[in-house]
């Protein structure tokens, strides 16, 4: 008898660790979930915000916590930066995003790096133009599984093909974590760090 209730409270503590998640502006996010075979925990979350308005939420999940960018880029296994739309007042078009990318690439890899990319990025940034525009609500996954790629999953449902390689990956996270970003607070969010909307709970 001792061993069913011994066993039963290991279920429900199991099952209250899975339920477990991280609230952030007004948002549950999960504290841990699994991807490509492995488990992932929650790094860090930053909010996009500007002229006054909330763009979106953005949680980087990894096999590990990091706190500055090398780390995040030196972390091995799969990742994901799931991306939560909250603008109010319209629809964001997927070439705003891949405007954002291009930029961000374009600032923060070397020419080495660039060059070693060859189409890639154009690859990503053509699955997010099969989506075509995001509104509020809409979640959008950019994960990393290192036997195949970067893939774009958004509202459940898969755009494109995956792309390979780890060293595309790095590159798009360099677009929000690199030297030169458009903005610095979700950057401090995403490495875990304090920013003036707090830290998550």
């Amino acid at each position: 008898m001792y061993r069913h209730y011994f066993l039963s409270g290991l279920l429900a503590l199991s099952l209250m660790t899975q339920a477990q998640a991280v609230r952030y502006q007004d948002q549950d996010y999960a504290d841990t979930l699994a991807l490509g075979g492995k488990s992932l925990v929650l790094s860090g979350i930053g909010e996009r915000a500007a002229y006054g308005f909330h763009g979106y939420s953005a949680a980087l999940y990894m096999t590990k916590k990091a706190g500055t960018p090398d780390e995040v880029y030196a972390v091995t296994g799969p990742k994901r930066l799931e991306l939560r739309i909250t603008l109010p007042l319209k629809s964001i078009g997927a070439q705003e995003f891949i405007k954002a990318i291009d930029k961000g690439v374009e600032r923060n890899c070397t020419e080495a790096e660039k060059a070693a990319l060859g189409d890639r990025v154009q690859r990503l940034n053509a699955n997010l133009a099969l989506f075509g525009s995001f509104k509020k609500g809409d979640v959008a996954l950019i994960d990393f599984v290192p036997e195949k790629g970067t893939t774009l999953v958004v509202n459940g449902k898969q755009y494109g093909d995956t792309v390979p390689g780890a060293d595309l990956y790095t590159a798009f996270l360099k677009v929000f974590l690199g030297e030169k970003v458009s903005d610095e607070r979700l950057k401090a969010g995403l490495l875990g760090q304090a920013t003036f909307k707090g830290q998550p709970t």
